[in-house]
């Protein structure tokens, strides 16, 4: 079984390359490897092609609940045409850096939405994430959003003023962070990230592409088919 897999995987690499000069089902086991051995360089295309292959296959499963809004999670064109899923995690360090990529993303087409994943995986961070979706209920998580990275590490000290500085009733998101509505959304973002095979935050879709990791933004343009 191994060496069908191996063999189809390279079939599938060929295929991509245009390159089917030969018969990969007339190729032996001994014949396979030897040809690996000799073209190592086509190792990482096999295992790219084969990764975004099943990436592919996973989110096909998922999709229509990927793009599903919480209400309020959005950022850029609620409508739009374009979708960015953005998994994310107000504790990530490379989630914040992200933030101005996403937002050269939607000053560039007025099209795009960005549909928000709150996926708190870093100690202590659900609770921010909570809050989180309580601004968003209340109409308020860009602002939101924006000023709890804006101001760093998240603590008690930085959500309440990102809070004050967004306009969100605290009292009234506090209550509401606890929610099943809430609660229920979390373990929907940490069963969508699991299923699409996700390790760490941020995770996109972008386009129909399963993206994973800070990427350079031009990488998510060209999924996006946005220019910038």
């Amino acid at each position: 079984m191994r060496n069908y897999i191996v063999t189809a995987i390279i079939a599938l690499v060929f295929g991509f390359a245009g390159a089917g000069i030969w018969s990969i089902s007339g190729l032996g086991n001994g014949q396979v490897r030897d040809y690996l051995v000799a073209n190592p360089e086509i190792l990482p295309e096999m295992a790219q092609a084969y990764q975004q292959g099943q990436s592919q296959e996973r989110l096909a499963e998922v999709k229509d609940a990927v793009d599903d809004v919480f209400p309020g999670a959005v950022l850029g064109n609620p409508n739009g045409s374009k979708i960015l899923v953005k998994f994310t995690d107000f504790a990530c360090t490379y989630c914040r850096q992200s933030v101005a990529q996403v937002d050269r993303l939607i000053a560039a087409d007025p099209e795009l939405k960005v549909v928000i994943r709150e996926w708190p995986i870093f100690e202590g961070s659900e609770t921010w994430a909570r809050i989180g979706l309580a601004a968003a209920k209340q109409g308020k998580y860009a602002s939101f959003y924006h000023e709890m990275f804006k101001l760093g590490p998240p603590n008690a000290t930085t959500i309440e003023q990102a809070a004050r500085i967004a306009g969100v009733d605290l009292e009234a998101a506090s209550a509401y962070a606890t929610s099943e509505e809430v609660t229920a959304e979390l373990e929907r973002n940490m069963a969508l990230a699991r299923t699409l095979g996700f390790t760490g935050t941020p995770s996109w879709i972008a386009g129909g592409e399963v993206v994973e990791g800070l990427v350079p933004t031009s990488r998510l343009a060209e999924a996006l088919d946005i220019k910038i």
